[in-house]
């Protein structure tokens, strides 16, 4: 993270890009509260008076790493962004241990093309768990989460685990397995407060009196 964190301590606006499937979208399942993209965004272009950053979210419900490397040049090159944030994986887990392959090649496809630019700076995310009601089709998401891990591992890149802490944070406080979901698959308003939570804490961006970090989480 450090690069990221020294970019932010200079006096020049930064573009930001999220994409992803519909867990960073922040469709439907956030019920009109902030995703955490927007989340990020009040804290950095408002509480962080970093009036000038841009903060774009080119995230489309239902995609893979497949859509995103068909769609590069429109889905995230045609900005520039100086900082690429990449949550992916729910939906090419439907394709099992045979698709494994398919979506190890595909990310790095994506992660060489974002990084032509050697200025530019990229972070991983992990997704969140899900319900065992949602195993019949997703079943095969640990395999995929340990691929991200592995990759980011392999090219030294910055990876923030919301596997990890969720999984570590649910048994501290059993009512959290429900209240941070709003299905067996997506995070509702309050995972998307984990979610910018930890992203903010990562970055070094946390603060105890800004209201989006005291903003209520079970």
């Amino acid at each position: 993270m450090k690069p990221i964190i020294d970019r932010m301590k200079v006096d020049r606006p930064v573009k930001w890009l999220f994409t992803g499937d519909s867990i960073t979208h922040g469709a439907l399942h956030t019920w009109g509260y902030r995703d955490y993209v927007e989340l990020f965004a009040e804290r950095i272009r408002y509480e962080l008076s970093r009036r000038r950053d841009v903060i774009v979210k080119t995230a489309i419900s239902g995609w893979t790493t497949g859509n995103i490397r068909e769609d590069i040049d429109w889905n995230i090159l045609q900005f520039e962004p100086d900082v690429v944030s990449l949550m992916i994986g729910m939906n090419d887990c439907c394709g099992g241990p045979d698709g494994l392959g398919t979506f190890r090649d595909n990310y790095n496809f994506i992660l060489d093309r974002v990084l032509e630019n050697p200025k530019r700076r990229i972070i991983l995310h992990t997704t969140n768990p899900i319900w065992s009601e949602a195993n019949d089709r997703r079943g095969h998401l640990p395999i995929y989460i340990d691929a991200i891990r592995e990759i980011a591992r392999a090219r030294q890149l910055p990876l923030i685990d919301h596997w990890t802490y969720w999984n570590q944070s649910w048994p501290l406080s059993p009512i959290r397995r429900t209240t941070w979901m709003n299905d067996p698959i997506h995070p509702g308003n309050y995972g998307h407060r984990a979610f910018a939570f930890l992203l903010l804490r990562e970055l070094g961006l946390w603060d105890d009196n800004a209201n989006t970090c005291r903003l209520f989480l079970p």
